[in-house]
């Protein structure tokens, strides 16, 4: 807690810390790299800037692929995000929706607060960029919630198919029990009409 109260006020007043030239070269970074970027592997600040290939990762892939390259990194993680919304939406139980919201929004969630670390929006929280940051425990964890997320939407899957497959037995046998039941009616009135033609009292009415 005191560290994290330490960030805020350093963040929200002027005072100089080592926050700042971490900020400072993810910025120099940012400019430098344009609108295509210095091109891959180009990267100057790399060498300058403390935690390149994990917290500020991003701002090395703007200065290396520019604004195009930082705009299409977000896009993912925008389309990411759509895909666990649908799986959400998908789930027929509310665990399966709960599991996939749990596990999928906090990737998302992880992914916005690196990049907005890098564009000075909030203070350094050494939160890494899911699936593209180095770092062993990070990416075994996000490896895991996503692969249980996959897991929950397969089940799901599995689940919705067997139901369709059952809704379409129990409506072929509905079809079958009733093209029977017409034809049993069928038969019924044609053996009443049988009947009332060989009744001799029809005979003499339709005489009279």
């Amino acid at each position: 807690m005191d560290t994290w109260i330490a960030r805020i006020d350093n963040f929200t007043s002027d005072k100089p810390d080592e926050d700042d030239y971490q900020i400072e070269k993810a910025k120099i970074a940012i400019a430098s790299g344009g609108i295509y970027g210095l091109g891959p592997g180009k990267s100057i600040q790399k060498n300058f800037l403390p935690q390149s290939s994990s917290d500020f990762i991003y701002a090395i892939i703007v200065e290396e692929y520019g604004l195009v390259g930082g705009l299409l990194v977000l896009g993912m993680y925008i389309l990411l995000l759509f895909r666990f919304v649908v799986a959400a939406h998908k789930a027929n139980s509310l665990f399966g929706k709960l599991v996939v919201v749990g596990l999928g929004f906090p990737i998302i969630f992880q992914a916005l607060t690196n990049m907005a670390v890098a564009v000075e929006l909030l203070p350094v929280t050494g939160q890494t960029l899911p699936l593209i940051s180095s770092g062993g425990s990070s990416i075994w964890m996000t490896c895991i919630a996503l692969g249980i997320i996959l897991s929950v939407t397969k089940k799901e899957e599995e689940v919705a198919a067997e139901l369709e497959e059952k809704q379409k037995r129990e409506d072929a046998l509905q079809k079958l029990i009733d093209k029977q039941l017409q034809e049993d009616e069928a038969a019924e009135l044609e053996d009443f009409s049988i009947v009332d033609a060989a009744n001799p009292m029809d005979a003499v009415l339709n005489k009279k």
